[in-house]
């Protein structure tokens, strides 16, 4: 019974790429496996570096591996909420649509990337699944970190607008004050987390 109640667990793709940000990313995982979500995490090359460098996280090359290190770092008890996928892992659930999650969040988006999905290609299971997402019809949230921005950048957030993906470009407000830099992370999460239907209360609302 365990297993098949854990089968209908609310799931959500997060894949990191190698666009600065990683910190947004990082939380975002946390606070989805705070809130008893499942996570398929999918973690390119570029993006262990960026999290080495920005975060000074020193993610392992295994994705079991990253797992156990990304569980212990948060300090979560509850096993198997967590899995994570190599970039060419085409079994993972996140490659075919007959088993697609629920949204998708690419946290933060390259550039690249951006024009990957855009454009339809499927080089890398990040890539796939977003591909999945599109075609089946579930919700796709990208996050940009780059600036400035050029035409090819517009138009392809513009395509990709127009499909139905929600571009969310890492853009934190300051009405709420920030005194940290967790606060404008928590600030862009928050965002990210109500655009996929999942409730918190992790940075302060206008008005609030």
């Amino acid at each position: 019974m365990k297993e098949r109640r854990a089968q209908y667990r609310d799931r959500i793709c997060v894949a990191m790429t190698g666009a600065s940000g990683a910190a947004y990313g990082i939380r975002l995982v946390e606070v989805l496996l705070t809130a008893g979500v499942q996570v398929y995490l999918l973690i390119s090359d570029a993006a262990r570096v960026v999290c080495r460098e920005e975060l000074g996280l020193d993610l392992p090359e295994k994705p079991e591996a990253v797992a156990q290190f990304l569980h212990a770092h948060f300090g979560l008890e509850e096993p198997g909420l967590l899995s994570v996928y190599a970039p060419h892992d085409w079994y993972a659930p996140v490659a075919s649509g007959s088993n697609a999650p629920r949204a998708m969040v690419i946290c933060p988006c390259s550039g690249g990337t951006l024009a990957a999905i855009a454009h339809g290609l499927s080089d890398n299971l990040t890539e796939r699944a977003a591909d999945v997402m599109l075609k089946e019809g579930r919700k796709l949230v990208l996050v940009p970190r780059e600036s400035p921005v050029s035409t090819i950048h517009l138009e392809n957030m513009l395509s990709l607008a127009r499909m139905g993906v929600r571009i969310l470009p890492a853009s934190p407000g300051f009405y709420h004050r920030p005194q940290r830099i967790e606060d404008l992370v928590d600030f862009m999460v928050a965002r990210v987390l109500d655009q996929i239907g999942i409730a918190n209360q992790i940075s302060q609302r206008w008005g609030d």
